[in-house]
């Protein structure tokens, strides 16, 4: 089993990245596999509704959104993490969750995911349901832990001083490598997703 864990700062090895190495200690010390993924700082084309998708299962752009949603196919869980601007993710981050889901919403739909998000001071709860609805509208279950998966500080040592926003992230961990395993335990006995209907309509016609 693999998680992928995905920093949508734009710094490296900054906040967010602290706070998805918390998780990731988790995950690896129930024998999950993990890879975090950094999605850079290369301006980043937002998506222009031209359909290309709908044809070739990919974004027209062949960036880093087309490569996490290659990645998806092989990975049974994610991580998104972002600094908080003006209470909201990353719009990069957001950027790459709009084109990567509805080009490859497949490679993500039945799997686990959360969010965690870092700030020097608030903004992460507004954040946290703005990347909680991807998940929701493309049936993954969603992780939490035993507070709102948020870390504070300025810089990774102030982070790592957070000691309930550390342990929130390793709870988180732990919770999804247990959810994890109970899929993988239930596909063993034969309980596959369901066969899900999705109608399409607007508030004024039926399709």
């Amino acid at each position: 089993m693999k998680v992928l864990l995905v920093n949508g700062s734009s710094h490296e090895k900054g906040c967010t990245y602290t706070g998805l190495k918390c998780v990731e200690k988790a995950l690896n010390e129930e024998g999950i596999d993990t890879e975090i993924m950094f999605i850079g700082n290369d301006p980043l084309p937002d998506c222009i509704a031209c359909g290309y998708c709908a044809k070739e299962h990919k974004c027209v752009f062949n960036d880093i959104a087309n490569e996490l949603a290659e990645k998806a196919k092989t990975c049974d869980g994610f991580v998104f993490g972002s600094p908080v601007y003006y209470a909201h993710p990353s719009a990069r981050l957001l950027t790459v969750m709009d084109r990567a889901f509805y080009s490859g919403g497949r490679n993500f739909r039945f799997k686990p995911a959360t969010a965690i998000l870092s700030a020097r001071r608030a903004g992460q709860v507004a954040s946290m349901d703005v990347i909680n609805k991807y998940f929701g509208i493309n049936s993954m279950p969603i992780i939490t832990a035993t507070y709102w998966n948020h870390i504070y500080g300025s810089n990774p040592e102030d982070v790592v001083k957070d000691l309930e926003g550390v342990e929130t992230m390793y709870n988180l961990g732990k919770n999804m490598a247990w959810l994890l395993k109970s899929i993988e335990l239930a596909k063993q006995n034969g309980l596959e997703p369901p066969h899900l209907k999705k109608l399409r309509t607007d508030f004024i016609k039926q399709p």
